[in-house]
């Protein structure tokens, strides 16, 4: 059977976030692909086990960076690593976040500056640091994670609605002002996939419960896969993907109320 080539061997990826959940997955994906992999995340107890496991699975080359990126020196310090070791940077994936959803008169200014610069400013401060690189390699590809809300927001979805959709105008300028540079950017809408912070709310730890709970609510009846996601980003960076730039994506099974 043929197999879709998608010609990451020897690429450069930086992954935020990505120690757990849809983060670890993609680094475990650019892994398997030939990709080199430098991955940050807050906790060094919990990325370092991630790593270690994926590089024993892989034998690719991946580069633990402890970093917060909701700060400018986090990501300061995520690029610079990456430089360091591999001499550029071709696929930026910007994953971090976490799940932040409140009524509007719950939501304090602290709340909302804490949220704005881990799902927005992060993104900003990443990007501005790579696109110099991309921009001197001859291209590259920009993945920003954001969620269906920042498209159709709901109820008491703040301030999570808001970043996200800042994100996703964030994707459309990025897309629009360096597609002359071959440098592509993207959006992924995530709905309901398995991830770590979808597992920490699972009632009395009966997690598959909790999914199949879940998946009720999902037209294709089931919660995604970790790994179906990053099979998207891989695809999204890869150059197979080559007139794709400036699209938000939904990956939610239908979930969302608009395209």
């Amino acid at each position: 059977m043929d197999t879709l080539e998608l010609g990451l061997k020897g690429k450069v990826a930086i992954v935020t976030g990505g120690s757990e959940g849809l983060g670890r997955a993609a680094v475990e994906r650019f892994a398997r692909s030939g990709a080199r992999v430098a991955a940050c995340a807050r906790r060094k107890d919990v990325l370092e086990r991630a790593l270690d496991d994926i590089r024993k699975a892989t034998g690719a080359e991946i580069l633990p960076v402890v970093a917060d990126v909701s700060q400018a020196a986090g990501c300061d310090s995520v690029v610079a690593a990456a430089i360091r070791q591999f001499g550029g940077v071709d696929i930026l994936l910007n994953n971090a976040g976490t799940s932040a959803g409140a009524g509007f008169e719950q939501v304090t200014d602290e709340a909302w500056h804490a949220d704005l610069e881990l799902k927005l400013m992060a993104a900003v401060r990443m990007c501005r640091l790579v696109i110099p690189h991309m921009k001197r390699h001859g291209g590259g590809r920009i993945i920003n994670v954001v969620n269906t809300g920042g498209k159709a927001p709901r109820a008491q979805g703040l301030p999570t609605s808001v970043s996200r959709a800042a994100g996703i105008n964030l994707t459309k300028s990025l897309a629009n002002e360096y597609a002359a540079d071959r440098i592509l950017v993207n959006a992924i809408c995530i709905g309901l996939v398995k991830s770590a912070q979808m597992a920490r709310r699972a009632k009395d730890g009966d997690l598959e419960a909790h999914y199949r709970e879940l998946g009720k609510r999902v037209p294709v009846g089931r919660v995604a896969e970790a790994a179906e996601f990053a099979d998207l980003v891989a695809f999204l960076a890869s150059e197979r993907a080559a007139f794709i730039t400036g699209t938000a994506i939904n990956f939610d099974g239908g979930i969302s109320p608009v395209v």
